[in-house]
């Protein structure tokens, strides 16, 4: 019996490419599989590059369907992985390997609340991802001192000495971390940052798969001399032994992630309203950022009402905000404010009670 699959979640042109790519896999396997609808289906293919592809897989997932994740990024939260871009090739690989039992499926994705309740969840079933906010000085306010009398509630003529007029002292200068050197055009060519290779021409980067233990890496002053040029020969060998290229997008990301350690990065309101323009690639190493995601794609909302609709902690929403504000998926929504409306022009009438 044929195995049945479908395709939801995904824009016309994409569609189209599919179905003509699943016609020549279909046929190289013997009419193995059927297109049905999503409802029908027993494997259904969701583009999680979409704006709405995430939201059909939480759909999906809840039905307990087996989704095919197509998208560019390495991993997917979905059972399969068809990489993007594809071709006949490729989508005959993957079903072929499914019909047979020897597709290995991606690692489950984490539990999601059903339907999306805005209801915080209980905070003892969120292990705690991020390190705590550090605790920033407070500086004691500068004033004039009062003479005696003035202090005593009497009205002696003493001289009150004006206070010294304030030095100007210039704003301390940041540093550049490796945060600010993975930004677009930072860098240029191959080149070596401790056990990272970097293409920063291609956005590429080779090194661990896991993120949290490059946390170190964001520590502290990088300078230039810090990236030591890789040649070619090299970069072939090592990147061999490393495995496959990862988007350099997805290191930045961390790196906004861990730069504000609870706070909004430099010239962001912390009272302002926040929104995701596109659904980012969540990380599974932090399981609570796919209900921060959710409740912001839903519409624009300040930091409190995104922590309170998503049941994460203020700290760890402003993280995630810094990352997707750094690599371009969250904005700023600022309030307009209403245009005045013109006065009303007085017609025959209003002229003549005018008189």
């Amino acid at each position: 019996m044929a195995q049945t699959i479908g395709m939801t979640g995904m824009d016309p042109a994409t569609e189209s490419a599919l179905k003509a790519a699943f016609e020549q896999a279909n046929a190289r396997l013997g009419r193995a599989w059927r297109l049905v609808s999503d409802q029908e289906a027993d494997y259904v293919v969701v583009d999680m590059d979409s704006m709405y592809g995430p939201m059909s897989w939480l759909r999906l997932h809840g039905a307990g369907k087996k989704v095919i994740g197509l998208t560019s990024a390495p991993r997917t939260q979905a059972d399969f992985h068809l990489p993007q871009p594809f071709n006949g090739d490729s989508v005959a690989t993957l079903l072929g390997a499914i019909a047979s039992g020897t597709a290995a499926p991606e690692p489950a994705a984490p539990p999601v609340p059903s339907g999306m309740s805005a209801s915080p969840v209980p905070q003892d079933q969120l292990p705690e991802e991020l390190p705590a906010p550090r605790d920033e000085e407070e500086l004691a306010p500068l004033g004039p001192t009062l003479p005696a009398s003035v202090e005593a509630g009497t009205l002696a003529p003493t001289t009150v000495q004006p206070a010294p007029t304030p030095v100007a002292v210039a704003a301390p200068v940041r540093e550049r971390g490796l945060f600010d050197w993975l930004a677009p055009a930072a860098l240029s060519g191959r080149v070596r940052h401790r056990d990272l290779l970097i293409d920063a021409d291609q956005r590429q980067y080779h090194g661990p798969a896991a993120l949290k233990p490059l946390a170190g890496y964001f520590d502290g002053v990088v300078e230039r001399d810090d990236f030591t040029p890789v040649d070619d020969a090299t970069w072939a060998r090592e990147t061999a032994a490393l495995g496959a290229a990862q988007p350099l997008t997805r290191l930045h990301w961390y790196g906004g992630l861990v730069a504000g350690r609870g706070a909004l990065l430099p010239g962001y309101d912390p009272e302002g309203r926040y929104r995701l323009g596109k659904w980012p690639q969540t990380e599974r190493e932090f399981p609570k950022h796919f209900r921060v995601a959710t409740q912001m794609m839903k519409a624009p909302a300040t930091i409190d009402e995104i922590a309170g609709g998503s049941g994460v902690p203020r700290e760890e929403v402003v993280d995630f905000i810094n990352a997707n504000l750094a690599t371009g998926f969250a904005e700023p929504v600022r309030e307009q404010s209403p245009e005045p409306t013109e006065p009303a022009k007085a017609g025959l009438f209003g002229r003549l009670r005018g008189k």
